[in-house]
């Protein structure tokens, strides 16, 4: 997963890195991982607590479920703690809505994050039968991301089938990312309880893709199809 892979990328064996999960998804050398169990009190809130005390570099929260949770997370952040976690929301600019929608302080969350990626998996197109095709109009009005008429038709790309996928046109996933950096305009806008819409106009005047753009941008690669696409951003 994501949360896994960033982990890779930070673990030294200098760096102290401690693990809340529900359930250990991956058992991985030199971390610390601590799995919750509700039914002995060990929630993700009170395991947060504890670990912090061991003073870790880097923290790993499976799940931001509740404000108390929520309130720990932010507070490591500001201490001093690389905090990594994953929040249900729709999109990445509504992370920071979802945060103060659960009772923490907007000046708070403005300072706390630096980085928030949203993603969805989609399937990926088998590279062995995909076909590619002339992009239609109304494929580009159903994107709406903005086409310029004036600009050559994309190439995109089309499930066929073939023994290689079992007929079924895709083989394996593609994620598709919205990444939004967390600047101080970003930071302004929280402390002033912007909508997730607001903060998204501005992230995207700073050079955020929506989940439709990348998505947009990878079927033009040919690793997925339009029809996956608006699956799984619409």
């Amino acid at each position: 997963t994501t949360l896994y892979t960033t982990l890779h990328v930070v673990a030294k064996p200098e760096i102290n890195v401690i693990t809340v999960e529900d359930p250990v998804e991956y058992r991985m050398k030199g971390i610390n991982q601590v799995q919750v169990n509700p039914k002995a009190g060990l929630t993700f809130a009170s395991a947060l607590r504890s670990i912090l005390r061991s003073d870790p570099d880097v923290v790993l929260l499976g799940e931001i479920r509740d404000q108390e949770t929520a309130q720990i997370a932010i507070e490591a952040a500001l201490t001093g703690h690389l905090v990594l976690s994953t929040l249900h929301t729709n999109d990445a600019p509504s992370a920071v809505t979802r945060l103060i929608e659960m009772d923490i302080e907007p000046f708070l969350v403005g300072s706390a994050l630096d980085c928030v990626v949203a993603q969805r998996l989609a399937r990926k197109l088998c590279d062995r039968c995909r076909e590619p095709y002339q992009a239609n109009g109304q494929e580009l009005l159903d994107m709406n991301i903005g086409f310029d008429p004036s600009q050559p038709v994309p190439t995109l790309f089309r499930a066929v089938g073939c023994t290689s996928c079992s007929k079924t046109g895709y083989r394996g996933r593609v994620g598709i990312h919205e990444v939004m950096l967390v600047t101080e305009d970003i930071e302004r806008l929280a402390v002033a309880r912007a909508s997730a819409a607001e903060i998204g106009r501005v992230a995207r005047s700073q050079g955020m893709l929506t989940l439709r753009e990348d998505g947009w941008a990878k079927a033009q690669m040919g690793l997925t199809s339009i029809e996956e696409i608006m699956r799984v951003v619409a």
